[in-house]
């Protein structure tokens, strides 16, 4: 199977890393093509025999499967580029949350797919978030999956929920490694302990915490109660943390929907713009 790309920012070049480590794909399954080409070149030197692609247009010609990793406000100039070559058995991925499937299928006469990919699949791991157009058969959204499954758990969603599981899956390292730094530089403050090894420490800590989660039978309220005792040392911090975290992740998400809909609004704009 070919598999296209078009971007190799951040997440397209995680991906295509990603699926090339895991085994996958082979390089040579690859053609990408960024608007700056120098991307595609540094991409190509880590991954030997990855094709690089001049156009758009020649991504789509040879690729059964295509990404789409470009920023929302690209969108149109992409698929104006590429609508009149592509085919109805082609599979057409966005991982591009506020682009909705319905302004895909409106705009492409090819299957239309949606997923919402996580750094954490850098290390074959964490969630990629699956939703399908009406066009996608079963076997077709399968393939997908088995591709996917490979650096990650693939979990099919609603895609009126694409917000908040993005929140959690994809947005959640890096609010969680904030904590994770917070935590270790009041740790540095407090005691004079060495950065490093705190970084280490906590590090290897968060690793075993979501093993305890996935694989442990762990649900987090079991998990703190297994952890503290009643007058002990964590229970006085779990309810320090309880105070001072009460409500803040409300507000978090709070932010992080109102920005998606501002972003909704802008790609509808755009998209009708398109239509006329």
């Amino acid at each position: 199977m070919n598999v296209g790309f078009i971007g190799t920012g951040s997440m397209g070049s995680i991906l295509i890393e990603s699926l090339i480590r895991s085994g996958a794909l082979q390089p040579e399954q690859i053609i990408a093509a960024n608007r700056t080409i120098g991307k595609v070149l540094r991409l190509a030197e880590t991954c030997p025999g990855l094709r690089i692609a001049r156009s758009n247009i020649e991504v789509v010609l040879e690729a059964e499967l295509l990404f789409i990793c470009v920023k929302p406000l690209e969108y149109k100039k992409v698929l104006d580029e590429i609508r009149k070559v592509t085919l109805p058995d082609q599979i057409i991925v966005s991982i591009t949350s506020p682009i909705q499937i319905q302004h895909l299928e409106e705009q492409l006469n090819c299957k239309i797919a949606k997923v919402i990919p996580s750094i954490t699949n850098y290390m074959l791991s964490g969630a990629t978030l699956c939703m399908y157009g009406e066009r996608m058969e079963e076997t077709d959204k399968q393939k997908l999956e088995l591709l996917l499954g490979a650096i990650s758990e693939t979990i099919r969603i609603s895609e009126k929920h694409t917000r908040v599981t993005s929140d959690i899956s994809s947005c959640g390292p890096a609010f969680f490694a904030l904590l994770v730094q917070k935590f270790v530089e009041a740790a540095v403050v407090e005691t004079g302990i060495p950065y490093e090894e705190a970084t280490r420490l906590a590090s290897h800590m968060l690793l075993g915490t979501g093993k305890l989660l996935t694989e442990g039978q762990f649900t987090p309220d079991a998990l703190q109660k297994r952890v503290a005792v009643p007058g002990g040392i964590t229970a006085e911090g779990l309810q320090l943390m309880e105070h001072e975290l009460d409500g803040m992740f409300n507000r978090l998400i709070r932010i992080t929907h109102a920005k998606y809909h501002e972003d909704l609004e802008k790609v509808g704009v755009m998209f009708l713009r398109t239509i006329d």
